[in-house]
């Protein structure tokens, strides 16, 4: 038990996903602050950690919807299904939640001006997401992809660039910082995505898309900083 209370949430996450829920039941960040002992986290907090060690044994347990073992996947597998999901997913919904956010300021601002920040972070957030999943199409993926190909002939490895892929990473890190700070602050505009009682379908459809955002969001982060670029770091220093 002392062990699990010592071990990262990151971790929990990583290796079984519906740990995701209980830390979201408490607020607790688990993809972009993922690196933080399970016990100082529930000690800042002021949460009773055998209470929550009950939750995440009761919810890893459950054999309904198993999770994904995204820890077993070939890092290249990997770096692909994320692009593939999760970026598609960010650049789909982007213009959509952008109409939308537009829409409602112009209706409903007067009333609501707290949607004028709303539409600003979130078009923060969209520009700094954009050019974020650019850099690690062009840069630290294809890294990837070719040191899982040069682990598997056995060949040596050509060092890109930009050195080591601690660098790239330790940038996309940042900016996972800061769209997640970002998204923290829309859900205390936005009161948790809970829509006021004089809110129009276009309202309440925009708050629940916003939710979805995010919580595809924590995800697509957590399988980066959790899984994603500490197994590449391993693996570059096996193909050097």
């Amino acid at each position: 038990m002392n062990t699990l209370k010592e071990q990262e949430i990151g971790q929990f996450v990583a290796e079984d996903f519906r740990a995701a829920a209980v830390f979201s039941e408490y607020g607790i960040d688990f993809c972009c602050k993922g690196n933080r002992p399970l016990a100082t986290v529930c000690e800042k907090n002021g949460i009773a950690i055998d209470e929550i060690l009950e939750k995440l044994n009761i919810a890893v347990s459950k054999n309904v919807h198993p999770s994904i073992d995204y820890k077993s996947w070939p890092l290249d597998l990997l770096a692909t299904y994320i692009e593939k999901t999760h970026h598609k997913y960010v650049e789909t919904k982007i213009p959509v939640l952008l109409q939308f956010l537009a829409k409602l300021c112009k209706v409903h601002g007067e009333l609501h001006p707290e949607l004028f920040k709303i539409n600003e972070e979130f078009t923060k957030v969209a520009e700094e997401l954009l050019q974020h999943m650019q850099k690690e199409e062009k840069l630290l993926f294809p890294q990837i992809k070719k040191m899982a190909e040069r682990l598997e002939d056995n060949a040596p490895l050509e060092m890109a660039h930009f050195g080591t892929v601690q660098n790239p990473i330790s940038m996309m890190e940042h900016e996972h910082d800061s769209a997640g700070e970002i998204f923290r602050t829309i859900a205390r505009l936005t009161n948790n995505y809970t829509p006021p009682t004089d809110a129009c379908n276009t309202y309440k459809v925009t708050f629940s898309m916003l939710q979805e955002f995010e919580q595809d969001l924590h995800l697509h982060i957590h399988l980066e900083n959790n899984i994603l670029f500490p197994e590449a770091l391993k693996l570059e220093h096996k193909t050097a």
